[in-house]
């Protein structure tokens, strides 16, 4: 498929990752240690596979994941691509990816920080003069690097109460195919307070990776899509990955769903939207395999020198909002479930929910995404690769699922996180 550069963009997001443990109902495999001989690649991801199936069965439609590690690959599916075909999940699927676009923003800037281009501690106005003003936003307080790590303040455009309204409630059904431009949402989000002064605190906010997509424009003078094309997804071969721009199409078979709070009890199909609200906050359409091998890319040192990824994983808290987490610059510091740090982004939109996280040195990855954004459960899948086993025992029955709706489902998720969440 062709690529679009009409500044679109869709983010992926965190909230809708925080599942229950309830979904993860067999022991991960082992990381590293002996391998027993009758050991197959099968049994070694049984786990992972089980939190997919246990998802699936608390509500999903379908789940892909891709693994890769220092044995070899592995691909798992549960599930299905479309509910009205009930075409199975594949493993070349592609999907929208939201916020995991960020990672590969902040990338950009950080490439450009090593050339002398941008400095991370030059504030906001420096390079985008005027635009940062009003109801206590200041662009002449907050530097780059607060909008790369969330620590601005500025107004997440996301929790606006009218565009929450239009976008994320079910009126979206008559604005799916609205044209956005990053100028209009961010005057947008700036008509609300800030949520607390640059650098005092944390909190997610799509509206700093809109600012940062600018400031790679103007730094480049290219659109940002391009520029990640240029330096990141043609150079690695990412051949699944692409920015729609205003396309509001995902390449067949897997179809996104979602339920609205105004409707409840019904699903509906929103793989047509046209993602320009979200632009560099989140637009990427990708699928698993190049995910990971951009996370491997990136951790291994092939993107970044050894100063820029030493500053893309110092991080501060987000305690009081993501659990289990820190956030560096555009990129997640994930604690699974058994005290294994990952490392990674998470991406929610409409219908959507991807994780990729791995480890530190880049030699274990998994990338999956579910095609339905109410249920839950996605970091248990991440968490069911990386923790070592537990007696058998001590595992509940694949038959006790919680299928209750995460709390961060719904409304409270769309107002908080607006699908482009962490």
């Amino acid at each position: 498929m062709s690529t679009r550069w009409t500044r679109r963009t869709l983010l992926g997001v965190t909230a809708i990752a925080a599942a229950g443990s309830a979904l993860l109902t067999t022991p991960a495999a082992a990381v590293g240690g002996t391998v027993p001989a009758a050991e197959t690649r099968e049994s070694r991801h049984a786990a992972t596979q089980a939190a997919m199936d246990a998802a699936v069965a608390a509500g999903v439609p379908g789940v892909v994941a891709e693994v890769r590690d220092t044995r070899g690959g592995w691909k798992g599916t549960s599930g299905v691509a479309d509910l009205s075909t009930q075409q199975p999940r594949g493993n070349g699927d592609r999907f929208r990816a939201g916020s995991v676009t960020k990672t590969l923003v902040a990338t950009v800037l950080l490439q450009l920080q090593a050339e002398g281009k941008a400095d991370l501690d030059a504030t906001v106005d420096h390079y985008l003069p005027g635009l940062v003003r009003g109801n206590g936003h200041d662009g002449t307080k907050i530097t780059v690097r607060q909008l790369m790590n969330h620590t601005s303040g500025i107004f997440n455009f996301t929790e606006d109460a009218a565009f929450s309204k239009k976008v994320l409630g079910i009126e979206f059904l008559e604005s799916r195919y609205d044209d956005w431009t990053p100028q209009q949402v961010i005057a947008l989000a700036l008509q609300n307070p800030p949520q607390f002064e640059p650098g005092t605190s944390w909190k997610y906010s799509n509206t700093n990776y809109l600012l940062l997509g600018l400031i790679i424009e103007k730094l480049t003078g290219r659109p940002y899509a391009e520029e990640i094309e240029r330096r990141i997804t043609r150079p690695l071969g990412m051949r699944a990955t692409y920015f729609p721009g205003t396309d509001p199409h995902v390449p067949a078979p897997t179809r996104h769903y979602s339920t609205f709070t105004e409707d409840p009890g019904k699903t509906y199909d929103v793989t047509e939207l046209n993602p320009s609200w979200a632009w560099a906050a989140g637009e990427m359409v990708t699928n698993s395999a190049d995910l990971n091998r951009f996370y491997t890319a990136l951790l291994t040192g092939r993107l970044l020198r050894p100063a820029q990824l030493q500053q893309m994983t110092t991080t501060v808290s987000t305690e009081g909002n993501l659990p289990r987490q820190r956030y560096g610059l555009g990129l997640i510091e994930y604690e699974t479930t058994c005290g294994i740090k990952v490392w990674g982004h998470s991406g929610g939109i409409h219908g959507s929910s991807t994780q990729a996280f791995g480890t530190k040195d880049g030699r274990h990855m998994i990338a999956l995404n579910f095609n339905g954004d109410w249920v839950g459960g996605g970091k248990n899948v991440v968490s069911a690769e990386f923790c070592p086993p537990e007696p058998a025992t001590s595992s509940p029955s694949p038959t006790s699922v919680d299928r209750t709706p995460s709390p961060t489902s719904n409304a409270a998720r769309r107002a908080a996180a607006g699908r482009l969440g962490p």
